[in-house]
């Protein structure tokens, strides 16, 4: 049982026993009965008015609860449309006064939800005008006197973060822009001169407006300067070439060109003015001295020609090199044709390097060739003949080499030009052929010359009776011990290794040279090279003629010409 069940059964029956007290004492003043059930009447009438008094009260509290819990519940509906939650469900089996209070901490919370919200929405509101300022864009689009849902405020949040981060990109985009316009301007010694320029020059960089057509005309001011920029250094870099070309043709004193040294590095407007009036004073000295200046391009057309393997046909066709009338229009022709030329090395600079090293190689192979031959390099003292030796052996093996890498890069060459890539007026490897072909008959004709000597020599010994001893590179039967005396005659004679006498010549030896094989015969290049279709014999010489004589390359290099050729 509750204690309030309790308090109103005990009140009940202290009821009871005061009626009963007001009994007995009104018995004992013997009080009449008509008095006594008037007094009873006003003690029921007080009682009943009390008790009624009393439930009145709290019925009146009930309805204000229940008037409380449904202004709340109506409040916190518009709440949770507003804060665009899902509806408020009260819990089953609540009193009302518990009810009462549910929903009216319900509602302090909504409302703090609420606010908070607001002043959220009104902090990024405030953000965003400020970004909008600076940037010149758009305001976020929300209803800033609505509650803002949460998806809503998020997507503002995102909104604003990538606007701030837009923000510092232009930012540091224009700072970066402004420095290099700084930069031009200064080095174009100007000012500015439009009120967009005053503003990026002058005004402090947090207040300039970033917005898009702003750095767009920014990046289009820097534009524009490096363009003026680029052609002023055109300007200066072409007066500079003209006045280096001029000096050299001129043959200006190395003094006055340290004079003008300063305007030949900056590019203000000063040095542009010293520039051009050097030129003309240059110009008006060509003038004067046109043949000196032509003779100079011409040293250069002919530095070209070499550098470029022009064949003296292709030289002669460029007829005013040969002309004698020194005037403006044959410098001008001069000029053209060195530009052509220049260009035309720069377009095949590759291809020219590879056949400018190729034709040094081989005129060092050439040298050590006709080294090779020389019997003088017996004396040899420093070691350099093993040297020589060896450099030969890798250009014999290096020359093939880059004859067939220049093949593979002249075949792409003349693919994609739909032309032939000529050295000296003939294709490459037909100038290569060509070059051993020569060096093959330039050894044939010393062999026969050395064997015309040779005869004559003979025949001089036969006629006179001379016999000449030479050393053989073997040692024949019949021979004597090295360093060993005979007597022949009564006359001691020195027998040296590796020699013999013919008495079938009437005491002269005829002598057949033994050539060395190319590298390249093991490999099987069946290639005929003169002079080698016969067996060599025994070589007598005479020692202080001695010498070894090297086949050059013939079959290797020209066999392999022949190939790339094929």
């Amino acid at each position: 049982m509750r204690v309030s069940e309790v308090h109103a059964a005990e009140s009940v029956a202290y009821l009871n026993r005061a009626l009963v007290r007001l009994q007995d004492i009104w018995e004992e003043i013997g009080i009449p009965e008509e008095q006594r059930l008037q007094r009873t009447n006003d003690v029921h009438k007080h009682i009943k008015g009390l008790l009624d008094l009393m439930i009145a009260e709290e019925e009146q509290l009930k309805k204000r609860l229940l008037k409380t819990i449904e202004s709340c519940s109506k409040e916190l509906a518009t709440l949770y449309s507003e804060l665009q939650l899902p509806p408020f469900e009260e819990e089953d089996g609540c009193t009302i006064l518990q009810a009462e209070k549910n929903s009216r901490t319900r509602l302090e919370v909504m409302k703090e939800h609420k606010k908070q919200r607001m002043e959220e929405l009104k902090g990024l509101v405030v953000k965003d005008r400020e970004l909008c300022d600076i940037m010149c864009t758009t305001p976020f689009s929300i209803d800033q006197s609505a509650v803002p849902s949460l998806k809503q405020l998020e997507s503002y949040h995102a909104y604003l973060e990538d606007l701030t981060k837009e923000k510092e990109h232009r930012h540091e985009e224009f700072v970066s822009i402004k420095k290099e316009i700084v930069v031009c301007m200064d080095d174009l010694e100007q000012s500015p001169q439009t009120s967009f320029e005053m503003d990026v020059m002058c005004e402090d960089d947090e207040a300039f407006c970033l917005s898009n057509d702003n750095i767009a005309a920014l990046k289009q001011l820097l534009s524009q300067l490096q363009e003026q920029k680029a052609e002023k250094e055109i300007l200066c870099s072409d007066l500079r070439t003209k006045i280096q070309q001029l000096w050299e043709r001129l043959q200006i004193p190395h003094e006055d060109r340290e004079a003008f040294s300063e305007h030949m590095v900056k590019s203000k407007k000063k040095n542009i003015d010293a520039l051009h009036a050097e030129v003309q004073r240059l110009e008006l000295l060509k003038m004067q001295s046109m043949r000196r200046v032509i003779e100079a391009i011409r040293t250069e057309i002919s530095l070209l020609w070499k550098k470029c393997f022009y064949s003296h046909e292709q030289q002669q066709a460029f007829v005013p090199y040969h002309d004698e009338e020194f005037t403006e229009e044959l410098f001008n022709l001069h000029e053209a044709e060195v530009k052509s030329l220049k260009k035309y090395y720069e377009d095949h600079k590759e291809l020219f390097e590879g056949v400018a090293k190729w034709q040094d190689n081989w005129l060092l192979y050439l040298e050590l060739d006709k080294k090779a031959n020389d019997p003088s390099r017996f004396n040899n003292r420093g070691g350099n003949l093993l040297k020589e030796e060896k450099q030969r052996t890798d250009l014999q093996k290096s020359l093939p080499k880059l004859e067939k890498s220049l093949k593979v890069q002249i075949d792409a060459w003349e693919q994609e030009h739909g032309k032939e890539f000529l050295v000296n007026g003939q294709k490459f490897l037909e100038y290569v052929q060509q070059q051993w072909e020569q060096h093959h008959e330039e050894k044939e004709r010393e062999k026969l010359e050395r064997q015309l000597k040779k005869t004559k020599q003979t025949q001089e010994d036969m006629l006179y009776g001379t016999t000449v001893k030479t050393p053989s590179k073997r040692r024949l039967a019949g021979t004597t011990t090295p360093g060993k005396m005979r007597k022949l005659n009564g006359t001691s004679t020195l027998s040296t290794p590796n020699s013999f006498y013919s008495s079938g010549f009437s005491g002269s030896v005829c002598q057949f040279s033994i050539q060395k094989p190319p590298l390249s015969a093991s490999k099987g290049i069946g290639l005929k090279i003169p002079g080698h279709n016969k067996t060599p014999r025994t070589i007598d010489r005479n020692k202080e003629n001695i010498s070894h004589p090297r086949n050059a390359p013939c079959g290797t290099p020209r066999e392999t010409s022949r190939r790339l050729l094929n």
